[in-house]
């Protein structure tokens, strides 16, 4: 992996199940399922689905006492499937009533999300919140203090604003609402830690919609503390507006050495795959350098020289080939998930990027020669002709892995 990305910003470090968050350990991935959690069956099959797709953690909704009742069964069907991701909790308003009734849900659950602006008012909303907290510590469970924009404390949003308005140069409504984000994040963690829950139990999140306010609240957050950190851009959007916005905001702050954990917030497209958003967030870290996850493809844009769209339908079919062969090469291989691929389409770049992947393909342009010369560590091997390029390629592709890369052991 690329050693030249900036160090990351030291925290603490969280025990998630079977994760660790923080304290130095590789940034984690999550999600969070869109099914009703009440029903078992189809939460745990898509929280599988999240799990195998490379969601580290995944978050559930449980906001009715039904949904609380199904979440052991949720676990129990998991374990049976052999997938053993951690589940979070995500709890708005009833939070309280909902881990006190059902302990069976409390011990289940790996770590609670709690957001500070919807646990109650007043003299409720401290009480409430002890209780969640104590709950928390009763079971040693890790706990998201998890601030939204669209859900800030309206007293600490008033007691921000009388104060700013006291300000020989107050500060204008965004950097208002910025400064009432990090407060609450901050002032609910130093009341959990009076409550008892130790700060190795503690991850921090202030989500919001716009990229430039995440990046400043997210500096100043680390900047004030030592808490591990999710990253995730809240309503990111659908399709290439909620992948581009994400993008743009993560890797600015990944880039600072700041976040522990993310999640890409995507709107499915309809009929669109949840896992889309697991993808996205391993593409990020691994076109950073942070992390690998499983073999990166290169290929070129096409331009007047490629009017076939052969390298294109080649591209695509050596992506998914190596998504769908990652889980069995993960089980069987160590560090196939660090290999390059390049399928190229003429003859300007096409031989030169073939020659810096571990394995790459130049197939021919418009008016070249019908040859498709292969290349593996630097080094021309084959030159493919015909109908049959692309199972051929794959096939090199499957030979150079279990060739390259050392099988693990079996116990």
């Amino acid at each position: 992996m690329n050693n030249q990305i900036v160090q990351r910003r030291p925290t603490r470090a969280v025990k998630v199940g079977k994760v660790v968050v923080g304290g130095g350990a590789p940034v984690v991935v999550q999600s969070m399922t869109n099914t009703d959690t009440a029903d078992a069956v189809k939460t745990a099959l898509q929280c599988a689905e999240l799990a195998r797709a490379g969601s580290e953690l995944v978050r559930i909704t449980v906001n009715t006492p039904e949904a609380a009742a199904a979440v052991p069964a949720i676990r129990e069907q998991l374990d049976r499937l052999g997938v053993d991701v951690p589940l979070i909790g995500d709890f708005h308003y009833n939070g309280h009533r909902l881990l006190a009734d059902h302990p069976e849900c409390a011990q289940v659950l790996a770590k609670y999300r709690i957001n500070p602006g919807n646990v109650g008012h007043g003299k409720k909303r401290d009480e409430q919140f002890a209780q969640m907290i104590e709950i928390a510590g009763k079971y040693d469970k890790a706990v998201r203090i998890g601030v939204n924009w669209g859900s800030l404390d309206q007293e600490l949003l008033a007691r921000i604003m009388d104060a700013n308005a006291q300000r020989v140069q107050p500060l204008d409504a965004v950097g208002v609402m910025r400064e009432a984000m990090v407060t609450s994040a901050l002032e609910s963690a130093a009341k959990a830690e009076e409550l008892g829950l130790s700060a190795d139990r503690i991850i921090l999140s202030c989500k919001v919609s716009g990229v430039q306010d995440l990046i400043a609240i997210y500096r100043e957050l680390s900047r004030q503390s030592n808490y591990a950190l999710h990253l995730g851009l809240t309503e990111a959007g659908m399709g290439s507006k909620g992948i581009v916005a994400s993008t743009a905001a993560l890797a600015v702050l990944l880039q600072e050495g700041i976040g522990d954990t993310i999640r890409v917030s995507l709107t499915p497209e309809p009929g669109g795959r949840r896992t889309q958003e697991v993808v996205v967030a391993q593409e990020i870290l691994q076109t950073m350098g942070l992390r690998a996850f499983t073999p990166m493809v290169t290929a070129c844009p096409g331009c007047g020289r490629t009017t076939s769209t052969f390298f294109q339908e080649l591209a695509q079919t050596i992506q998914n080939h190596v998504r769908d062969k990652m889980p069995a090469w993960r089980a069987e291989f160590d560090g196939v998930e660090n290999m390059t691929l390049a399928v190229m389409g003429c003859i300007v770049n096409g031989p030169g990027e073939s020659k810096h992947a571990n394995i790459g393909i130049s197939l021919p342009g418009t008016g070249e020669m019908p040859a498709a010369p292969v290349f593996e560590d630097g080094v021309k091997t084959v030159t493919l002709r015909g109908d049959n390029i692309a199972q051929e390629f794959i096939a090199i592709v499957d030979r150079y892995v279990a060739r390259t890369y050392r099988r693990k052991s079996v116990i």
